[in-house]
């Protein structure tokens, strides 16, 4: 993987990079899709491709690994041959999952104890088994095991969780080194900063991530609850000590509003569920406020979604024809909010790029928060 830092805004910390792997070239900022079990949830891998365009999709390894299993993975090829996809991918380690089955799981040095959410069976999660999984998944970008801490924790907590997180980075790393590829193309591995909300563990955190000399480097235990003036005062400090040349992964981040302003601090790469999720449940994104397609309001309203246009290839549906399908239970209407809202989010952070490299970010980011903090 190479990175290049093109362009660095002026009146902010915002940058234009480009991001090589072997199966493509990410433009950054970048939006990464969430296709957690090999598939964006309601969107075909054709529509994804044609309407969309991401340069990058995330998957995710706890899910992958209980199902279908690494090892049909590696049967199918990798996770590219058996979702039909030829773009990058990126997977995370399953931290995050397992901070999620708070009540199911077991934390110790050597590694996480859980049960399955499917059928309460046991599974164990070490550094180095996130990494084999990870192999066999296949993924070109592919992320270190941690802890992801909750929101709110006490210091102590978060600095024992914080040193743990490092010392199974650098299992990662080791057991990284002494494995290869499965598949006949490099995968990097990027460690992950913690620390929650307090600025001195963020701040050794990611001074110790720093000298690991990864390739590109993660930002985690952030968008889990805490304030977003907390998350930007953090991503803010990390930014400020992550190496310049490197990509940097803000995880799981976040609203439209929250990628804006992360991308202002130093932020490359982003995922979130939220423009999926939302869809399918009627709540769309469009470059003027969001819209709850499901009001009333919007029954005999025959404009476009987007009052700028801002929608998939050759859409031309309008918000009362959403809003009757959504009425009428109609499974497309789930796919087209789903198509609008992830090729908004892909927009936005084009359009991000774009005004970093004609040197007027700030301006443009100041105006289209103002719009976009709207409920149309």
């Amino acid at each position: 993987m190479k990175f290049s830092l093109l362009h660095t805004d002026n009146a902010s910390k915002a940058r234009a990079g480009e991001l090589t792997t072997d199966h493509g070239k990410i433009e950054t900022p970048i939006f990464m899709p969430v296709g957690t079990a090999a598939s964006v949830k309601g969107v075909h891998q054709r529509d994804l491709a044609r309407d969309i365009k991401p340069d990058i999709i995330l998957a995710n390894t706890y899910h992958l690994y209980l199902r279908p299993s690494a090892h049909i993975l590696e049967q199918a090829g990798g996770i590219h041959k058996f979702m039909h996809w030829d773009r990058p991918i990126l997977t995370d380690s399953g931290g995050y999952q397992v901070y999620s089955l708070a009540d199911n799981r077991k934390i110790r040095e050597q590694g996480v104890t859980f049960k399955s959410h499917i059928d309460g069976s046991k599974h164990f999660f070490s550094p180095e088994r996130a990494i084999d999984i990870q192999r066999s998944i296949g993924a070109d970008i592919i992320m270190a095991f941690d802890e992801c801490t909750p929101y709110p924790c006490n210091y102590d907590y978060a600095k024992n969780s914080m040193h743990l997180t490092h010392r199974w980075l650098i299992r990662c790393q080791d057991h990284f080194e002494k494995t290869t590829n499965k598949y006949g193309y490099n995968q990097t591995l990027f460690p992950i900063v913690q620390g929650s909300v307090y600025n001195d563990l963020r701040v050794q955190s990611a001074e110790f991530v720093s000298s690991t000399n990864a390739p590109g480097n993660a930002i985690g235990g952030l968008s889990v609850g805490e304030p977003a003036e907390e998350m930007y005062a953090m991503a803010d400090a990390v930014c400020s000590i992550l190496p310049k040349d490197k990509p940097r992964y803000l995880m799981g981040v976040g609203t439209p509003i929250n990628i804006l302003e992360n991308i202002a601090l130093g932020v490359d790469m982003f995922d979130c569920v939220m423009p999926s999720r939302n869809a399918r449940n009627g709540m769309l994104f469009t470059s003027e406020g969001s819209i709850n397609i499901k009001n009333k309001k919007w029954e005999n309203d025959f404009s476009i979604i987007d009052p700028n246009g801002i929608s998939f290839v050759d859409s031309a549906y309008s918000r009362a024809y959403l809003r009757h399908l959504f009425t009428a239970n109609e499974l497309l209407g789930k796919q087209i909010a789903t198509l609008h809202n992830l090729c908004f989010y892909l927009w936005l952070v084009r359009q991000a790029r774009k005004h970093i490299l004609a040197g007027d970010f700030v301006s443009w980011k100041n105006t289209m928060i103002s719009q976009m903090d709207k409920r149309l």
